[in-house]
């Protein structure tokens, strides 16, 4: 696995009035938090699970940290984007959730560790965690109802949209058109 630079990867943090141990119970209902389609197991170390939003977004992850009211931590599997060259770009990253204990309630630090400003889906990804991180999942642990993708068919979180505006702008097919027009200017 390449060597990441921790500092150059995507983090944020936010504080909930709730325990760190709820915090915890919050972060690995994945369902809960980022999709309701997600399959597999999210709640044991060596648990392997499913991601994906419709044709946008498919990955396999596996769980290989779970420290009640502390720590969880993924490695990503496998990945696919319909909206970048490289797939390659999550693939071996990991995502790490620190909980501590903050003021009564917890402070979660969430870290996609790989997940750098380099890469092609950077802005669009950074942008969704922060939306499923900072809203979904925070929502989640501190009234017990997150903004998860929903099964199919049904309205995607807010976040998406800003996610999808980024998304148009980077896809390959609307790069193309722009090169083109640019150079028959």
């Amino acid at each position: 696995m390449m060597q990441v630079d921790r500092k150059q990867s995507f983090t944020t943090t936010f504080s909930v009035d709730r325990s760190p141990q709820e915090a915890f119970e919050a972060i690995t209902d994945v369902r809960g938090w980022w999709s309701q389609e997600v399959e597999g197991v999210t709640d044991r170390v060596g648990g392997e699970f499913d991601y994906h939003y419709k044709d946008v977004h498919r990955c396999t992850i596996r769980v290989t940290e779970l420290v009640p009211g502390r720590k969880v931590a993924w490695l990503v599997l496998d990945n696919y984007f319909d909206f970048i060259e490289d797939q390659a770009e999550w693939k071996d990253t990991e995502v790490v959730f620190e909980i501590s204990e903050r003021d009564g309630g917890a402070e979660v630090h969430f870290t996609h560790v790989g997940l750098v400003p380099q890469y092609e889906c950077y802005d669009v990804c950074s942008n969704a965690w922060g939306g499923y991180i900072g809203g979904s999942l925070r929502n989640l642990i501190n009234t017990g109802e997150g903004q998860p993708n929903p099964k199919q068919d049904g309205n995607a979180p807010a976040h998406q949209h800003a996610a999808a505006v980024l998304r148009t702008r980077r896809s390959p097919q609307a790069t193309g058109l722009a090169d083109a027009e640019s150079n028959s200017a």
